[in-house]
Formats: structure tokens, C-alpha cells, sequence
């Protein structure tokens, strides 16, 4: 079921797999002339906040996490690429270190691109430069809605909407309107969603009984969206 209507998912998630669209064939041909690959496990970092950059990484297949961690290692998770989406460029940007790190969540397949070849694909191609401009802007949109479910909502709206983005996450194309399966450890789930890893056990269980969705293992299946949006209390 769509969430057209119910749910506004753009405030909450953002995308950068449509801004490679814009390049020419020669543009693009340049843009992955130095291009390697490199499978990574669930659990395996791809970078760390902090570290110096020296380019951009493409999900070709798979899902990766971007998290911070504080002090005690504790992981907040404030995003989940994709295929085909870009991770790191801002750093490469704004010439700074790594604002933070990167992991797979899942077996996948990424793609790295050295900065130079991607700073001159910029210089080469400014549609592509303003797509990655609009994506920035609308990221920022996104971060700031998701600071204020950390600062005003309850653990059972956050839940509820990290479930919610996830769901959109976790579609496939090719599902023909089936519901996805949202394959992610409870770990993952309390790191994106800001509370204890028992809180979401708890109230996964509580949303279970309510018949809102059904779980095995670490598979979560969603049962009835428009509960799952009452419970996220968007207004």
C-alpha cells in the first residue's frame, strides 16, 4: 500500500539515486574510469567518522547504514543508503573529515570513486552539480525533522516512523505491490529509532498484538500501515 495521502515519507527520507541520471554517457564514462569495487559484509565499516577522505562510494548492491557513535560507542543511525545511492561526498565537498561512518547492514557491493575524478566530473557536467545541490538541500530538511522526533516524540512514535522509513527502505520494484520484508537486527532498528534495544522488543511485541505487523526471527512484516501511521501520531 502507498503511503500517498497517509504519510508525508519525503520529510523523512531522502534519496540520492536519481542525481547520476543527469550525466551524459561521456561525463558518467569518466566519472567511474578509476572506479573499484568491493564487497562488504553485515557489520563491516566502509569508513569511520573522522578519517580524511579520498572519495566517494556508490551502493551497487545492498544497504549501508551512516551512524554516529558517542563515547561509549553507543550507534545512532541517521541514515540508510540504498543501491545505487551515493555516500561520502559530503566530506569531499566541504574538504573536511568524515562528519560520520558508514557500514554495511546487509551484504553489499560498493563502488568507490576518487574524489579528483569526482570533483572534475562536477567541473564537467553543472546539471549534475545541481542535482547534488538540490539533494543536500533536501537532506537537510530531512535531518532537521528527525532531530525533532528525538527532542518531542515518544518511544512509540519513533519507533513507528523508523518502521515506517524502513518500510520504504525495504521495497523492491519488482514485489508487484507485495509488502516488503523488513530484514533488520533489533539492534539497528533502537539505533535509528533512539531508544533502548528492549524498548523496541517490547513494543514490537505490543504493535504485534495490536495486529499492526508480524515478525520471525529478525523479519518484520507490516500488516496495517495506516495503524502503524495512527501510532506515529503525524499531524
Amino acid at each position: 500500500m502507498s503511503l500517498s495521502g497517509i504519510f508525508p515519507i519525503d520529510r523523512w527520507n531522502f534519496t540520492t539515486q536519481s542525481i547520476l541520471n543527469v550525466l551524459s554517457e561521456e561525463d558518467h564514462l569518466y566519472l567511474v574510469s578509476h572506479q573499484s569495487d568491493q564487497l562488504y559484509h553485515k557489520g563491516e565499516v566502509i569508513f569511520r567518522e573522522g578519517a580524511v577522505p579520498s572519495g566517494i562510494f556508490i551502493v551497487g548492491t545492498g544497504k549501508v547504514k551512516k551512524y554516529k557513535s558517542d563515547k561509549s560507542g553507543k550507534e545512532q543511525i541517521i541514515y540508510v543508503a540504498n543501491e545505487g545511492e551515493l555516500i561520502g561526498y559530503h566530506a569531499v565537498l566541504s574538504e573536511e573529515r568524515y562528519p560520520d561512518s558508514a557500514a554495511a547492514l546487509e551484504t553489499s557491493l560498493i563502488s568507490f570513486i576518487p574524489k579528483e575524478d569526482f570533483i572534475e566530473t562536477l567541473h564537467r557536467s553543472p546539471y549534475f552539480t545541481q542535482r547534488l545541490l538540490k539533494a543536500l538541500s533536501h537532506e537537510f530538511t530531512v535531518l532537521a525533522n528527525s532531530i525533532s522526533v528525538f527532542a518531542q516524540r515518544t518511544a512509540t512514535e519513533r519507533l513507528a516512523i523508523a518502521l515506517i522509513v524502513m518500510r520504504e527502505k525495504f521495497k523492491d520494484v519488482n514485489s508487484k505491490g507485495d509488502e516488503p520484508v523488513l530484514n533488520i537486527s533489533r539492534t539497528d532498528l533502537a539505533s535509528m529509532a533512539g531508544i533502548a534495544k528492549e524498548n523496541v522488543i517490547r513494543l514490537l511485541k505490543e504493535f504485534k498484538d495490536e495486529g499492526i505487523l508480524e515478525t520471525s526471527g529478525r523479519k518484520i512484516w507490516i500488516n496495517d500501515i495506516k495503524l502503524l501511521v495512527k501510532k506515529s501520531n503525524y499531524r
